[in-house]
């Protein structure tokens, strides 16, 4: 008997969720019509998938929070309380 889609669906999920060193994890979001076109336009400039690029991105993003926070007056354990989710401060967002 033929798999379902649903059962289709749910096999290329489990697949592809192990993919990357057993470490994946699944994102569902919802963006807007112009946020996912830069997205796919940007991955084919840097001839990345959108998952590669959006990795890059979010590591960037990330290494300039720490400067950041490590940059704070007061803050002695800023890039602990980073991973741990618990800064007492609010940085700007900041596009450049």
């Amino acid at each position: 008997m033929p798999m379902s889609n649903a059962q289709r669906q749910a096999a290329y999920r489990a697949r592809h969720l192990h993919d990357v060193a057993a470490q994946g994890e699944r994102l569902n979001v919802v963006l807007d019509a112009s946020a996912k076109r830069m997205l796919e336009r940007l991955a084919v400039c840097y001839g990345v998938t959108q998952r590669a690029l959006l990795q890059g991105l979010l590591a960037n993003a990330q290494h300039e929070a720490l400067d950041r926070v490590e940059a704070l007056p007061g803050l002695p354990r800023g890039a602990d309380q980073y991973y741990d989710k618990q800064l007492p401060v609010t940085l700007k967002f900041v596009t450049a």
